[in-house]
């Protein structure tokens, strides 16, 4: 097998595996689930192991298929790389950027940028996709995530777009109805409003005011993986919610909502831009962090 055909079945099972089954794969490449099995049969046969176990529903990597995986994505980064290099600063962005954002914030804030972005730079074709947690940068699904907080891997780079704080807040019919919290240990008296995102504790508060920290067990009848739906919920008086301050800014002002325990901080959440070592020097992912830095630089009013 020649350089350049290795190369192309190294992308074809990666996307494989990344697909998590033939039938979606075949979507992807827009072939045929048969052409597909076909090819990983071929593929199989010229490396003389078998790389995956298939069943009608499922597929698993065998210890072969998950060694030529690594070595294939490694393999494919470095090329990349060189042919980053080679090009220079001056490349055009172009080719296939996928992106990952929680649904609330990427819904209203992440998808109109994408869109400004693809106006500015037609030759990259952009895949978003929004999820409830933000999923692990080894598994090599996405080349831009955008989470909140900092992640810890090293082996990702981690590039501030804006400061961000998460807030307590609930309806004022629900705070003349209940009373207002003084402490935080008053929090375990009222009814909260739960968002099951990311690697929170579910039903545990963490806040700090000054040297003080205090972790409270909150309860309440409503939850949601939609920040969304869980602000709509505080708003109709359900209890009180701890959200971004991006997501219930315009309902504070407008008085619709009201600060709960306003001189306690919860954990940061500042937003981030993550992406893979390997791909610092991609146009397309350079050009996309830079439009992301840029637009979320004129403030939180400037984003949609």
């Amino acid at each position: 097998m020649s350089t350049p055909a290795a190369s192309a079945e190294m992308q074809f099972f990666s996307l494989l595996v990344r697909s998590g089954s033939l039938s979606a794969a075949a979507r992807e490449l827009q072939v045929t689930t048969p052409a597909i099995s076909k090819r990983l049969s071929l593929l199989e046969q010229h490396l003389g192991v078998r790389l995956l176990r298939r069943t009608t529903r499922r597929m698993a990597l065998t210890a072969e298929g998950e060694a030529y995986l690594a070595d294939a994505r490694r393999i494919l980064a470095e090329i990349d790389a060189l042919e980053q290099r080679l090009l220079g600063a001056t490349e055009q962005p172009a080719g296939l950027l996928r992106v990952n954002a929680t649904l609330g914030f990427g819904r209203m804030h992440i998808a109109p940028l994408i869109s400004s972005f693809v106006r500015e730079h037609p030759g990259v074709q952009v895949q978003l996709q929004l999820s409830a947690s933000p999923p692990p940068m080894t598994q090599d699904a996405f080349d831009v995530c955008v989470r909140f907080g900092e992640p810890p891997d090293a082996r990702v780079i981690a590039r501030l777009l804006a400061p961000n704080r998460r807030l307590l807040c609930a309806s004022p019919g629900y705070l003349a109805r209940r009373g207002i919290p003084k402490t935080p240990g008053d929090l375990a008296r009222h009814d909260t409003i739960a968002i099951r995102q990311g690697d929170d504790a579910y039903g545990v508060w963490r806040l700090r005011s000054g040297k003080r920290t205090e972790t409270v067990k909150v309860q309440g009848t409503l939850s949601s993986n939609d920040g969304e739906i869980a602000v709509q919920w505080a708003l109709a008086g359900h209890g009180i919610v701890m959200r971004a301050e991006w997501d219930v800014a315009r309902y504070l002002r407008s008085g619709r909502l009201r600060e709960v325990l306003p001189h306690w901080q919860t954990p940061p959440a500042d937003v981030y831009a993550v992406y893979p070592v390997q791909l610092q020097t991609a146009a397309r992912v350079r050009a996309f962090v830079d439009h992301l830095a840029a637009q979320f630089a004129k403030g939180a009013d400037a984003a949609p």
